[in-house]
């Protein structure tokens, strides 16, 4: 693992419609606590949404990739106290 505590909730937004899947991870992403984290779970690489957390969360996210495709994507993204 990544040395960071488990995930406390899981986001599988496969079956959300596109348009709500990124303010549903944000919001998801500023509800948690320092330290904290959630477990994303895509059907596609999620590169643009790491983009925008460098634009609008910069220096307040961690992103650990734990599978990579080619039709899942789980990603860890933590808060950073």
């Amino acid at each position: 693992m990544t040395g960071q505590p488990e995930p406390t909730t899981t986001v599988d937004v496969r079956e959300i419609a596109p348009r709500e899947r990124h303010p549903l991870i944000f919001k998801t992403f500023d509800g948690l606590l320092p330290g904290q984290s959630f477990l994303l779970v895509n059907d596609h690489a999620p590169e643009p949404l790491r983009y925008q957390f460098m634009h609008e969360r910069p220096d307040m996210f961690t992103w650990n990739y734990l599978e990579t495709g080619p039709e899942v994507w789980r990603v860890q993204i933590g808060r950073i106290g």
